[in-house]
C-alpha cells in the first residue's frame, strides 16, 4: 500500500495521495481502501478539519487501469459489478464523511478519476486542468456517479460531448459552471486546499457535518417539504447546541467567535 497510496497529517487537513504517478495515478485496490480508511480516521480526529485527496506527479487521477480492465473482461458479470462497486463505495465514503472533502487537482481528472472529484464538496484546479469522460473511446460508460453529478452542474449538451464523444473539458469551463470552486496557477492546487483547511478549522464542527448532511439530502432527491422538515430539525436542534451559543453571543458582541 505505500507504494501506491500514502496519507499525511498537513497543517489543518489530512491530505490523501494517489501515488501511482507511472499510470498517471490510475486507480487501484490500494488506493480504495486508504481512501476508505483514511476518510473514516479523519472523521473521527479532533485536530481534522478537512480532507484532501490529491495525486503525485502532477495528474489527479487517471480513472480506472485498462490493463485490470482488460483483464477484467473474463470475469463474471457478478464479478465485474463486485469490483465497480468498489469505486463506489469510494464515491460514498467521500460523500458520508462529516469533514468537507477537497479534491486538488493538477494536471487534469479523467474517467473515475472525475467521479471522485465531483463526489468532493470543493474541487480546487490548476488553470491547465482538463477532466476528461473518455469512458466511450474504449466502448466503455461512465460509472461513480458521473453522469449523475454532471447532470446537476452542466448543460446536457455539454455532458453529451464530454461522455458520447470523450471531449475534454477545461478547469476554466467548469469554473464558470461553479463546478470547480477555485481556480489557481498550475501546482498551487493542494496548497490552496490546505488554506481552505485552515479556513474551515475556525467553523464550527458540527454544524458544518450539517450542512454537509443536508446538502446531501437535498441532492438526493425528496420533495421541498421533505427537505425543509430536514432544515427545521437540523436548525431546532443547532439553536439549543453550544456552537450556536458561541457564535451568537460572539456575533452580538461584535467578536470573532472561537469554536474550537
Amino acid at each position: 500500500m505505500a507504494d501506491l497510496f500514502r496519507s499525511e497529517h498537513r497543517g489543518d487537513a489530512l491530505v490523501l495521495w494517489n501515488c501511482n504517478a507511472a499510470r498517471r495515478n490510475a486507480l487501484s485496490p490500494e488506493y480504495y481502501d486508504g481512501v476508505i480508511n483514511g476518510l473514516r480516521r479523519a472523521a473521527e480526529a479532533p485536530d481534522v478539519a478537512a480532507v484532501v485527496l490529491a495525486g503525485e506527479g502532477g495528474f489527479f487521477c487517471a480513472g480506472g487501469d485498462l490493463t485490470l480492465l482488460k483483464a477484467r473482461r473474463e470475469m463474471t458479470l457478478e464479478q465485474r459489478k463486485a469490483n465497480i462497486e468498489r469505486l463506489h463505495d469510494v464515491i460514498r465514503a467521500i460523500r458520508a464523511c462529516p469533514k468537507p472533502v477537497i479534491a486538488a487537482v493538477e494536471g487534469g481528472a479523467a474517467g473515475a478519476g472525475v467521479s471522485i472529484a465531483m463526489a468532493c464538496d470543493m474541487i480546487v484546479a490548476s488553470r491547465l486542468a482538463r477532466f476528461t469522460l473518455a469512458y466511450v473511446k474504449a466502448g466503455l460508460v461512465p460509472d461513480g456517479g458521473a453522469t449523475w453529478a454532471l447532470s446537476r452542474a452542466i448543460p446536457r449538451a455539454t455532458l453529451a460531448q464530454m461522455a458520447m464523444m470523450g471531449r475534454p473539458l477545461a478547469a476554466e469551463r467548469l469554473h464558470a459552471f461553479g463546478v470547480v470552486s477555485d481556480l489557481v496557477p498550475e501546482g498551487r492546487a493542494v496548497e490552496t486546499a490546505l488554506t481552505l483547511a485552515a479556513e474551515i478549522k475556525h467553523g464550527p464542527e458540527g454544524a458544518i457535518a450539517e450542512i454537509k448532511a443536508l446538502m446531501n439530502a437535498a441532492e438526493n432527491g425528496g420533495s421541498f417539504e421533505d427537505q425543509l422538515a430536514r432544515e427545521r430539525d437540523a436548525m431546532a436542534a443547532a439553536l439549543g447546541g453550544e456552537e450556536a451559543r458561541t457564535g451568537i453571543t460572539a456575533f452580538l458582541n461584535k467578536e470573532t467567535p472561537v469554536f474550537r
